[in-house]
């Protein structure tokens, strides 16, 4: 109990495109979880959106945004080469919108999550006959062993929607690892061919 109350005091996000173990339902990785940063009420009705800011893609580099604060996770624009084929290309758009699929599921996830732990906090507080601040003006908090009984709740509650995740990862990660290694033999096949080509050119005919 102890491990799943302590990585799951906060929200949630995860990296797209490394094959690491994904998300649990009950057994959260901290290399996979985060500790939300403040999240204002304002935002939590919006529909998830990325950065104001997103530049044009690249011929050669990858950008790479800051943090988004709702899903906490890095917006990336991956590049367009030069010549670029039908394979790069599908490679490409996959990669791209498995990133916006993934950045708006953990959007989602988050807010669920701090609207939920609020509504968990105000209830238990209402019960105790306590408002949420005290005589000073700040915030009144439960104990960590009260805390842990709406992390296991949200945990078992969510387990259907994190293993969905899950399966989704697992497939989009799969496929695009298939699609970079049917790249890199096209090129490497493209590159074999153009210098025998080159060196059949070059030899001198008798």
């Amino acid at each position: 109990m102890a491990s799943t109350t302590t990585t799951a005091a906060g929200c949630f996000s995860r990296r797209i495109f490394t094959l690491h173990a994904p998300l649990r339902p009950h057994r959260l990785s901290a290399a996979h979880t985060r500790l939300c940063s403040s999240i204002q009420e304002t935002q939590q009705d919006k529909k998830p959106k990325r950065l104001p800011f997103r530049p044009a893609a690249s011929a050669t580099h990858d950008w790479i945004g800051p943090p988004n604060p709702l899903s906490n996770l890095r917006p990336i624009v991956y590049h367009i080469p030069e010549n670029e084929t039908e394979l790069e290309k599908h490679l490409r758009h996959l990669r791209q919108e498995t990133e916006d699929w993934n950045h708006e599921f953990w959007t989602k996830q988050n807010i669920n999550f701090s609207k939920d732990k609020e509504a968990f906090i105000i209830s238990q507080l209402n019960a105790k006959g306590l408002t949420a601040r005290d005589e000073t003006g700040r915030r009144r908090t439960l104990s960590s062993e009260e805390m842990a009984e709406f992390y296991k709740s949200f945990l078992d509650t969510n387990r259907t929607r994190h293993a969905n995740y899950n399966k989704e990862w697992y497939r989009r990660n799969f496929t695009i690892t298939l699609l970079m290694a049917r790249v890199s033999l096209s090129n490497m096949w493209r590159t074999v061919t153009d210098r025998h080509k080159s060196k059949k050119n070059s030899t001198p005919t008798t």
